[in-house]
């Protein structure tokens, strides 16, 4: 069952939010080639507990699995939940890194997908296509539209361009839990779907592979890749539905 948001609960979430958003600053400037997925997760975490948060992917449990970084960091054909390591990353790579935070009660998720450098036409064009998609989607997140017509705005704009959305991973909603109802796909049909109203707060995120939708999972019990090996992409804002439309919370 699904909570709505009081305004002081949204400004409380857009702190943890906006933490979200300083992290990403931090990443963009530190993704380059050479540098390992272990460095920017230490660089998440110092920064997410100078601001008096906690990282809230560490220690998260699945089943008996538990989380063991601060951050998500998936390359190339990992959709989601790469852990970091000592890997260096690769001039040509792309690389999604999702954050969650947690501080006064309640939790921000926001992911990007960044260039290694130069990278190719395809994975540009990926990384655009599921940017744009995002936009779209975050558009329709108004009282009175539907589950549905977040997920169409999706799966059109990634269709129209030759490529597909990851049935199997979905958005959620956010706020004193990580994960909260309701389920946000990433497809649908407009008009269908749980009626949006003043209040929800969503994590709306965007999973676009270049090839075929179709996943499979790392015996690690996290690292979720494409079934063909292609490359994929992830976009991710935690998003308030207000009296005055979508209100983004995981900006600085």
């Amino acid at each position: 069952m699904y909570e709505l948001k009081s305004k002081r609960e949204i400004e409380l979430m857009r702190k943890a939010g906006r933490i979200v958003a300083e992290v990403h600053e931090l990443m963009e400037k530190n993704i380059a080639p050479g540098v390992t997925t272990a460095k920017l997760d230490t660089i998440a975490e110092d920064h997410i507990r100078s601001r008096g948060a906690e990282p809230a992917f560490k220690g998260y449990r699945m089943g008996n699995n538990t989380y063991p970084a601060s951050i998500c960091s998936s390359i190339d054909e990992v959709v989601v939940h790469g852990i970091p390591s000592n890997r260096k990353l690769i001039e040509g790579e792309i690389i999604s890194i999702d954050v969650g935070t947690y501080i006064g009660g309640y939790y921000g998720d926001g992911a990007k997908t960044y260039a290694v450098g130069e990278v190719d036409e395809t994975k540009a064009k990926l990384m655009q296509v599921t940017k744009d998609s995002l936009a779209a989607a975050i558009d329709k997140a108004r009282a009175g539209n539907h589950l549905g017509d977040i997920g169409s705005a999706i799966q059109s704009i990634a269709e129209q361009n030759g490529f597909s959305v990851v049935r199997d991973m979905v958005g959620h909603g956010i706020g004193r839990k990580m994960h909260e109802d309701p389920q946000v796909y990433n497809f649908g049909s407009p008009g269908t779907g749980l009626e949006l109203l003043e209040g929800m707060v969503l994590a709306i995120e965007p999973m676009i592979n270049a090839g075929d939708y179709k996943i499979s999972f790392k015996p690690d019990g996290w690292t979720t890749v494409t079934a063909d090996g292609k490359p994929s992409a992830h976009f991710e804002h935690t998003v308030a539905i207000t009296s005055n439309g979508p209100d983004i919370l995981t900006l600085v």
